[in-house]
């Protein structure tokens, strides 16, 4: 079964059960729940800002 693109698609846990591609980086996750206060995320439009923020309340929850 080929496995698709998530273009616009900002929900991990649809990526993970609906066969979309996905890097994971959950290891990252942990070291900045554990490191630091406040983090400011200053990336471009379409960068994957609100999928980390989603896999940040999918690791949480």
């Amino acid at each position: 079964m080929k496995k698709k693109l998530p273009i616009g698609l900002q929900n991990l846990r649809e990526m993970r059960t609906q066969n979309y591609v996905y890097v994971d980086k959950t290891a990252h996750v942990a070291r900045l729940a554990d490191q630091g206060k406040y983090y400011f995320l200053a990336r471009p439009r379409r960068f994957g800002k609100s999928l980390l923020v989603d896999t940040l309340a999918e690791a949480f929850a």
